[in-house]
């Protein structure tokens, strides 16, 4: 699946491994909701749905296979607060490994929003939004154990780090280092 922000699509490709290539899948495309904007998206571990984030409309939409096999949007859900004036731009999400809970990220809000997974539909329900600490938190990553999340606020010059209840998905600081410019974290 190749996401398309500027033409506002998903792109379905399968791999063709006595080619060595990528082919078209049909139907080939699936148009996001007008002004959406995908930008990444995150598997379930069930392999049943996917999430994509969305850019532009600072919203989470659920993917899903109908009857026939095909892709289709199931619904989409705000990440940002209530009553957000000031300009955003949803920046990056990832899923717990159990399945149980999504994050994303909102740059200019300069939170994570997160949400509890409906394990039986994939539906998701927010259950509350964490400050980053910093501004544009352009990227954020799981900890291998998941016990951690670390955030990268890009414009503040800090990565800021969260213990993670993984029983309640919740977030609190733990500490924060200086450095410059982060977009990215890895394991």
């Amino acid at each position: 699946i190749s996401l398309d922000l500027g033409t506002n699509e998903l792109w379905f490709s399968e791999i063709d491994t006595a080619q060595q290539r990528l082919l078209p899948m049909e139907p080939q495309k699936l148009q996001m909701e007008i002004g959406a904007g995908p930008r990444h998206l995150t598997f379930h571990p069930n392999g049943k749905w996917f999430y994509v984030l969305n850019e532009l409309n600072n919203t989470i939409t659920v993917v899903k296979k109908d009857v026939k096999g095909n892709y289709k949007l199931e619904n989409s859900v705000s990440t940002l607060p209530e009553n957000v004036q000031k300009a955003n731009t949803a920046a990056d999400i990832h899923m717990s490994s159990d399945g149980k809970f999504l994050y994303a990220s909102n740059r200019g809000d300069n939170s994570i929003a997160i949400f509890a997974v409906n394990t039986e539909n994939g539906s998701l329900n927010l259950i509350a939004h964490v400050e980053t600490r910093g501004i544009g938190p352009r990227n954020f990553s799981l900890s291998p154990d998941e016990n951690f999340l670390l955030v990268a606020n890009q414009y503040s010059n800090n990565v800021v780090s969260f213990k993670r209840d993984k029983k309640t998905g919740l977030l609190n600081i733990v500490d924060q280092i200086k450095a410059f410019s982060p977009v990215c974290i890895l394991f």
